[in-house]
């Protein structure tokens, strides 16, 4: 996946939800980037979705493929967060490394143009009860060596990050990834 096709999309369903999102910091290092967003659904419901229907929701033009559907996601430790590509290949995006059904999944991995270069990257999605449903808090943290350094692609990973979880939201709240457009 090219950088340009993974910021391309960016801005489609950003502004769509309450989801509240930040870099938190960025240094020569790393960066840490933090959302938050309500889903009007119990956390098992929520956790469901994420590792059991990933394809159904994760934005296809982040995809190597372009199909939601060749994404999967094995819910144990050890697991992979794959992509199934032609001709026997693959790419596994990412690995759970803590999983906690309806509490906790922590992965690792580079995510798009971050998986060729020398980081260590960890995502933790935190899912807490609320009187609505279900709070989630996805936190990455990604730190090693990167050529041109972190400054120009924390803010578009923070935004491509936060429109995956506002697609989620909406597909579990609506059965549709993205909003229905009027006519």
């Amino acid at each position: 996946m090219h950088l340009t096709t993974f910021l391309g999309s960016l801005l489609i369903a950003f502004f769509a939800t309450n989801a509240s999102a930040g870099v938190l910091s960025v240094a020569s290092h790393g960066f840490s980037a933090k959302q938050e967003i309500d889903i009007a659904a119990s956390p098992a419901r929520v956790y469901d979705a994420i590792v059991g229907q990933v394809g159904e929701w994760w934005n296809p033009s982040h995809t190597y493929s372009g199909n939601g559907n060749n994404l999967s996601m094995e819910p144990r430790a050890g697991g992979c967060f794959c992509e199934a590509l032609p001709n026997s290949g693959g790419v596994e995006h990412m690995r759970i490394v803590y999983l906690q059904p309806a509490r906790v999944v922590r992965l690792s991995g580079g995510l798009g143009p971050l998986q060729e270069h020398g980081l260590n990257a960890v995502l933790t999605l935190s899912f807490k009860a609320t009187e609505a449903g279900t709070r989630v808090t996805a936190i990455y943290n990604v730190g090693g060596y990167m050529v041109g350094g972190f400054e120009k692609i924390a803010a578009p990973v923070d935004q491509v990050l936060t429109e995956q979880w506002s697609r989620l939201k909406n597909f579990i709240e609506t059965g549709k990834a993205t909003p229905s457009q009027a006519k």
